[in-house]
């Protein structure tokens, strides 16, 4: 059963794992948060929150920590939703106001902050171009090989692909192939884009020399522009947690990251616990992994996600409130295409 005392000492325990990362004991924890309890009281409370499934020995120490279930009954009861530190909403704030940005430079460079602030990979599910339709696209040559396109679509988001082509492309290719594109895609549905072009192809063969080159590089953008719109900043900051000094359990989370349909399809997930917190966020866990979410809106057709990847030893109270500090941020500069989306 769980009494108050019971609560106040399970709060202090995840509290206390959240900072030191150590298993918790029954001395230290009356000691440190000045417990009106017995040691025996409160080793015979931890016992019995083991046994309700909210705790785990750790086989190396007499200690314990926070089981995902856990996680899950402080998550749902015991944030204190503390407000975000006003140093911390005022170097989000500068953040946006270095320059002028669309929405998918907005999007990343929230990623870095956040990353940067936590000390955890920070990732974010852009707006979905799939109901969007083209309005135009320029190419920019940097050299011989290599190529910048930028995507617009009706609602004004924009996206930029780098190309790299294996052969020298001229600049009047180039040219060649971005008025054919302008002139027969504008309108068409992002998701109908790569079969739109195989219609285009003659078009190419006639008008294009590096013909093959040029229209293999669009229909590879133009695949990626509908479906991979996850990206991840601080991958590496996952080295420094010590619940991945396991190199297996490293493994498998840099593997977590990489998939992208992992990240669209998270709430179809049968391994995924999930709660969604008193604000926007909504917290999931799957193993030893804890992801942080909170959606923005840019207009009725166009939303994405931000959110905080690491290990369950997570300050939910302060990941949460920064998660929601900056996306309204991007919703307050970047919905209903007021502000810079340009």
């Amino acid at each position: 059963m769980l009494t108050p005392r019971r609560i106040e000492i399970f709060k202090a325990i995840v509290d206390e794992y959240i900072q030191t990362a150590e298993p918790v004991g029954s001395k230290a924890l009356q000691q440190k948060y000045h417990l009106p309890y017995s040691s025996a009281t409160i080793r015979n409370d931890m016992m019995a929150l083991e046994e309700m499934g909210y705790l785990e020995k750790v086989h190396t120490s007499s200690g314990r920590i926070p089981s995902t279930a856990g996680y899950k009954f402080y998550c749902e009861n015991l944030l204190e939703n503390a407000a975000l530190d006003n140093k911390m909403q005022v170097a989000i704030r500068q953040a946006f106001d270095t320059t002028n940005m669309n929405i998918e430079e907005a999007v990343h460079l929230s990623c870095q902050v956040l990353s940067d602030m936590t000390n955890m990979t920070a990732g974010a599910i852009g707006p979905d171009a799939k109901n969007q339709h083209l309005a135009h696209i320029k190419l920019f040559p940097i050299d011989e090989r290599n190529a910048v396109c930028v995507f617009i679509t009706d609602s004004g988001h924009s996206e930029t692909k780098t190309f790299h082509f294996d052969e020298d492309v001229l600049v009047q290719d180039i040219e060649s192939c971005t008025e054919i594109l302008n002139s027969h895609l504008k309108g068409v549905a992002i998701s109908d884009l790569p079969q739109k072009m195989e219609e285009l192809k003659p078009q190419f063969t006639m008008l294009v020399k590096r013909h093959e080159t040029l229209f293999a590089a669009f229909v590879k953008a133009f695949v990626k522009f509908a479906n991979e719109n996850v990206y991840f900043s601080g991958k590496d900051r996952m080295l420094y947690q010590p619940e991945f000094e396991d190199i297996d359990k490293l493994k498998k989370l840099m593997g977590m990251l990489e998939d992208t349909e992992n990240w669209r399809t998270m709430d179809s997930n049968e391994r995924a616990v999930a709660v969604r917190s008193d604000k926007r966020s909504e917290l999931t866990w799957v193993d030893d992994v804890a992801i942080v979410r909170t959606k923005f809106h840019i207009n009725d057709v166009e939303s994405g996600q931000l959110m905080v990847v690491g290990p369950s030893r997570m300050n939910y109270d302060k990941v949460i409130s920064m998660l929601e500090y900056a996306v309204s941020i991007i919703e307050n500069i970047y919905s209903n295409n007021g502000g810079r989306d340009e």
